[in-house]
């Protein structure tokens, strides 16, 4: 029996077109992640709102006191900007951008495939952008936002001073922020000490990792003192409470809360940037770094005299021991210089190429170095009585914060955005940006140490033309628009780089980096990495990239200590 053979047609399928991505396909991802990249990401762009918000709050109170009489703004708005100002910047920008960094590094650093745990991780994030939109939605309300400082000292914090609830908002929003920064540290310390890779011992960390974890230390010490503050002052606005009555010494004991909350503050938002530079000055000098054993006990002697010295900020309240406090603020400054003399050793006869991010550490070297040695001025009581509350504190302030936390943030996001993003960020328009930064910043604060002797008051409004102010305003306020100009450059180098910019191609785009996130690919697998290389030393990604330098030095070392035994 014969089979009859069909010849096979065509199938009538149907047609496929290509997916049209819907709205959010690609925002919906980034809301809901876990990955601590994502998050750091997020976190960085977060703060860089808060921080241009600060900014422009910051611009507007220079215009404002560029010539005497100008009164563009009232005395009350004038408040409620430097109130929010200070605000925004040290605990809506300078804090969560450590954690920001924090996320994106400290995994990567330790050979981690994620952090302890990613979802309280993302809790915290949120914690923080709400908590932080919460603050400054007071501008919306009757009334306006907080007016009474960033420090919000008692009485004038009190609701018979400051009516409407701007002060609520601030005070609800700061202690929902403030609950996001508890959490994050304790996820860092967490993954620190749990999640390290096999053979990366603590004294194979990179310095990073050590000023990370001594920062959440210290926020693990200092936060929860900053939110019963703020609860008391709640407790004292709307339930008649006395906590903080000028009556019973409430107000003497608000500032000693307030400050041993705010003076480790100063170091939470500096440790974590001598890191990021103590990073970046090895790889642009060529060298190891010098001193590692010493930065990492500087660092823990910083932690401890933090939490010493918050009274030398009450030496004109007469309410404290002086002797004490004054040496104590004395002391400090010795493991700072201990860290100044490392960076400088480790750049010393090195092969020094300037790439932006060693501008920007080179700028925080000279401006950290001249808040300091104000510092040392201001740690006197007989000068602290004499210029305490005038513009000499606040250029003292700025160059400290300014010149350890912006200089340190610039450095740290063109040393890292190849490795966030895969691309490089031009080089040209970097330079532009630092210089612009370092002379805007310097024309700005400079002049107001002479301000502050000549006996400028801060937080005022206005002042008089026979005052004899005016000149060195005029200057202050020049240096400030154009430090507020050197953001656009960087924003839109940021921009173009993330589209346009060269391909970083390999895992160490800047060809001597260290630790172990230049040991994987730029930007890295969800997990970080496919494979780890061998843990030996705090260079690991320098020793996989050069093994037969490793030796080489190794036996040079091994020669200059048989030259030092004869």
């Amino acid at each position: 029996m014969a089979t009859t053979r069909i010849r096979p047609g065509p199938v009538p399928t149907r047609a496929r077109t290509t997916r049209r991505p819907r709205k959010g396909e690609h925002l919906v991802p980034w809301l809901r992640t876990t990955d601590p990249k994502q998050i750091g990401i997020m976190y960085l762009l977060a703060s860089f709102f808060f921080f241009i918000v600060g900014g422009a709050m910051a611009l507007l109170m220079r215009g404002e006191l560029a010539v005497p009489g100008l009164q563009f703004l009232s005395q009350e708005q004038y408040n409620q900007l430097f109130t929010m100002h200070g605000t925004v910047m040290l605990l809506l920008f300078a804090t969560p951008v450590i954690f920001g960094f924090a996320n994106v590094v400290l995994p990567l650093q330790i050979g981690a495939p994620d952090v302890a745990f990613p979802r309280l991780n993302a809790l915290s994030f949120w914690l923080f952008l709400f908590g932080g939109l919460i603050v400054l939605s007071g501008f919306l309300l009757p009334n306006g936002a907080a007016d009474f400082g960033w420090t919000a000292y008692a009485p004038l914090s009190r609701s018979v001073f400051s009516v409407g609830p701007g002060g609520d908002v601030w005070a609800a929003g700061l202690i929902i922020s403030g609950l996001g920064t508890i959490l994050g540290a304790v996820n860092m310390i967490t993954t620190l000490v749990c999640l390290r890779c096999p053979g990366m011992t603590m004294w194979r960390l990179p310095i990073f990792c050590w000023n990370i974890l001594a920062t959440s230390l210290l926020v693990l010490m200092a936060f929860p003192i900053l939110a019963a503050a703020l609860f008391g002052l709640l407790v004292d606005r709307h339930l008649g409470g006395h906590a903080f009555d000028p009556a019973n010494g409430g107000a003497i004991l608000y500032q000693h809360l307030f400050w041993f909350f705010g003076h480790p503050e100063v170091y939470i938002v500096a440790l974590p940037f001598f890191g990021i530079v103590t990073e970046i000055l090895p790889v642009f000098s060529r060298k190891p770094l010098f001193g590692y054993t010493g930065l990492v006990f500087a660092t823990l002697l910083i932690m401890g005299l933090s939490m010493l010295v918050w009274a030398h900020h009450m030496f004109a309240t007469g309410a404290v021991l002086l002797p004490f406090f004054s040496f104590a603020t004395f002391l400090i400054a010795v493991p700072t210089g201990i860290k100044f003399f490392n960076w400088i050793g480790t750049m010393w006869r090195g092969r020094l190429t300037f790439e932006t991010p060693m501008l920007f550490s080179t700028g925080f070297l000279v401006t950290f170095l001249l808040g300091g040695l104000t510092g040392v001025i201001l740690a006197s009581p007989p000068l602290d009585f004499h210029i305490t509350d005038t513009y000499f504190v606040v250029a003292h302030f700025h160059y400290v914060l300014f010149g350890t936390i912006v200089f340190a943030v610039f450095a740290g996001i063109y040393f890292w955005f190849p490795k966030m993003t895969g691309r490089m960020m031009d080089e040209t328009l970097g330079k532009l940006h630092f210089w612009l930064t370092f002379v805007g910043f310097h024309l700005t604060f400079l002049v107001q140490h002479w301000l502050g002797a000549e006996g400028m008051p801060r937080r005022y409004a206005d002042y008089l033309v026979s005052d004899g102010f005016t000149a060195l305003n005029v200057v202050s306020t020049i240096g400030a628009f154009v430090l507020g100009g050197s953001m656009l450059p960087f924003l839109y180098n940021v921009l173009k780089s993330y589209r346009f910019g060269v391909v970083a191609g390999v895992d160490d785009p800047w060809g001597h980096g260290n630790s172990l996130e230049w040991a994987t690919s730029c930007p890295p697998p969800r997990h970080n990495f496919t494979s780890l290389p061998r843990i030996r030393s705090n260079r690991p990604a320098f020793e996989l990239h050069y093994p037969h330098m490793v030796e080489r030095m190794e036996v040079e070392a091994h020669a200059d200590l048989r030259r030092g035994r004869r």
